[in-house]
């Protein structure tokens, strides 16, 4: 690399996404600390302990991010159905080989007592794949087979998360949708998502006998008014039968799929079970963390609800609760503010690129990173159940930290070469 080139690499990429970056990082890495700080064990840069490990990770995920900005920008574009087939392919190994944890066989084990995380790694493969195809074939998302073969790029993945199981991973999957739609996929798909979260919910809430006929009875009317117009009356009628037949599916997933503490976790999300010494404990204790903490924390290393072991997976899933027990609401409005602006910042960067696959994958990296931050911080103050996902850059562990880094860093190299990648 030349002067002159040297010089347009470092003017050319985003430092103030870089920077938030590596703020995220240095909260994540003090509050691992924190949550793990005992009177026998004082050491910060002890390498043997958790927050040891944490400072290798971020210093390879720096070295990694920074070694992704010295590649060729096109090489993404080029090698993404590689990159797409090397995480697939870690995917199945992981059902042979992996090691189970929690009840999920997700991690491959490593000399030196590390474990690699394909499912995490899936994301930025799945990212790639799916912006190439959609700036090599421009689909509209207008006809059935440009939907499908993007539904198929994101559902192998999915599917093959859903076999260890991890539920929680394989739902991040479903923020690709977003991306989907910036593209053209008709508004209608986020209407009938949502319609189905909202059928998910009532179908615990309402009994059949009742919510059967309201359905029957919305649908009819529907249909009546439409009558004239056939298009619309006969797809009336497709979505109240469907509907229906959603309900059945749920109640038989319900019983036949979900683990008994997956479908706790539900019942107590939904109010319609009380279980606060069993799969209520983690969330009640999180959130007694997040208000004792205030308006401004009860000081660093004075988290008794994780000290004393109240508070589980307190350096990794309920992070959170840390930094709102020591920090109180200014820390906890000072990470979500980060959280927001980087997410903004992104969005920004990914409207001003001049390829289309760069475009995508910017919307790509934001919307799983949205996914990650609404549902984790949602996990922690109890207003989604735990599916046990990490919180971006802050949580435990180097499989999520390298993953996001790599996710991050190849927009931030897609965005420096805006001018010369179309």
């Amino acid at each position: 690399m030349n002067n002159q080139q040297g010089n347009r690499f470092f003017f050319n990429v985003d430092w103030i996404t870089i920077l938030i970056y590596m703020a995220l990082c240095t909260i994540g890495f003090v509050n691992i600390y924190a949550s793990l700080y005992n009177e026998t064990n004082t050491s910060m840069f002890n390498f043997s302990t958790d927050s040891g490990k944490q400072l290798i990770f971020i210093l390879a995920g720096l070295v990694l991010g920074f070694s992704i900005l010295l590649f060729d920008a096109k090489f993404f574009s080029v090698f993404s159905p590689i990159v797409y087939g090397v995480t697939m392919f870690l995917l199945i190994v992981v059902l042979f080989v992996g090691k189970k944890i929690g009840g999920n066989q997700a991690w491959i084990p490593l000399p030196g007592g590390f474990r690699l995380q394909p499912s995490e790694f899936a994301k930025f493969g799945t990212a790639l794949l799916l912006a190439r195809y959609i700036s090599n074939f421009n689909p509209k998302f207008r006809d059935f087979k440009s939907i499908a073969f993007a539904a198929l790029i994101i559902g192998i993945p999915l599917l093959l998360i859903m076999l260890q199981p991890d539920t929680g991973s394989a739902l991040v999957f479903l923020a690709f949708m977003f991306p989907m739609y910036r593209e053209g996929l008709s508004g209608y798909f986020l209407l009938i998502f949502l319609g189905m979260i909202v059928l998910f919910v009532a179908d615990f809430l309402v009994p059949m006998s009742v919510l059967v006929p309201v359905i029957l009875s919305i649908g009819g009317i529907f249909i009546y008014q439409n009558r004239r117009k056939q298009k619309i009356m006969f797809s009336a009628i497709a979505v109240t039968v469907i509907a229906i037949a959603y309900l059945f599916v749920v109640k038989l997933a319900y019983d036949k799929v979900l683990k008994p503490h997956q479908r706790n976790r539900i019942e107590v999300m939904l109010g319609l079970k009380l279980d606060p010494k069993g799969v209520a404990y983690n969330v009640i204790q999180s959130k007694i963390a997040i208000g004792s903490g205030q308006l401004t924390g009860r000081g660093f290393l004075q988290n008794t609800q994780a000290k004393y072991g109240y508070v589980p997976a307190k350096s990794t899933d309920f992070i959170f609760s840390t930094i709102g027990e020591e920090w109180g609401f200014i820390g906890s409005f000072t990470v979500i503010g980060l959280y927001l602006f980087l997410l903004i910042r992104l969005v920004n960067l990914a409207e001003r690129q001049r390829s289309s696959f760069s475009r995508v994958y910017g919307y790509c990296v934001a919307c799983i990173l949205f996914f990650h931050v609404f549902i984790n911080i949602g996990m922690a103050i109890g207003i989604v159940p735990v599916i046990g996902i990490p919180l971006p850059f802050i949580s435990y562990g180097g499989s999520s930290l390298w993953s996001f880094t790599i996710l991050l860093f190849i927009f931030l190299k897609l965005d420096s070469n805006r001018m010369g990648f179309i």
